[in-house]
């Protein structure tokens, strides 16, 4: 009876931690796709309600429109010297509440290793997994220096999986990667996320003689 218990215990556990660990992988893209889509669809309706107002027709996609120029607008506005200090207040306040700081900081770092000054993903490799077996998996560095781990001839690698916003961080030997230096580094991640389906061109003059 006690064992039944015990083990009852842990499954509890056991669920409760996954549940957790589900929450906090799901939360951010649910919440970066959902506010997408709401912001798209208050902004779709409400230009083409204007817009029918005006002209007497509707005009599909229109708030991809607005929302594109919206956007744009703000990281226009957002980076002159008036506003950037209202930013830093805001965001600022945004990591030091509890949750929304953890949501938060998942996407701004998954955006800016994207979009930012300071890309990740822009070191795509591709490296065999075990000497001699034939298998190699395209990835990014994402760190090359792993001195504060007390590692040496080694270097951290991203590996995406397709047809889904995930991947894996593998610490790989210096030797067994080697550099894509003949193609852009959107070009390999898209290539990667459609599981090898899209068709990249080769950048390479020496393959084109």
């Amino acid at each position: 009876m006690e064992r039944i218990k015990y083990g009852l215990k842990e499954f509890s556990n056991k669920m409760i931690r996954y549940f957790f660990q589900g929450l906090l992988l799901i939360a951010p893209i649910f919440v970066t796709f959902y506010a997408i889509f709401s912001i798209f669809d208050i902004l779709d309706s409400q230009a083409n309600a204007a817009f029918f107002l005006i002209f007497g027709f509707k005009f599909p996609g229109l708030g991809l429109l607005v929302m594109f120029f919206l956007i744009t607008f703000v990281g226009a506005v957002g980076s002159t010297i008036f506003i950037q200090p209202i930013m830093d207040t805001m965001e600022g306040l945004l990591e030091r509440t509890p949750l929304v700081k953890d949501i938060y900081a998942s996407i701004k770092d998954f955006v800016s290793a994207f979009l930012s000054n300071k890309k990740k993903f822009n070191k795509p490799v591709i490296v065999e997994m075990g000497k001699g077996l034939g298998i190699f998996k395209i990835g990014f560095i994402t760190d090359a220096d792993l001195s504060e781990f007390d590692i040496k001839d080694k270097v951290a690698v991203y590996f995406p999986h397709s047809y889904n916003f995930s991947g894996n961080l593998f610490i790989v030997n210096s030797d067994q990667v080697k550099a894509i230096d003949n193609q852009k580094s959107a070009d390999i991640m898209k290539y990667i996320v459609t599981g090898g389906v899209m068709e990249i061109e080769d950048n390479n003059p020496d393959h084109k003689k």
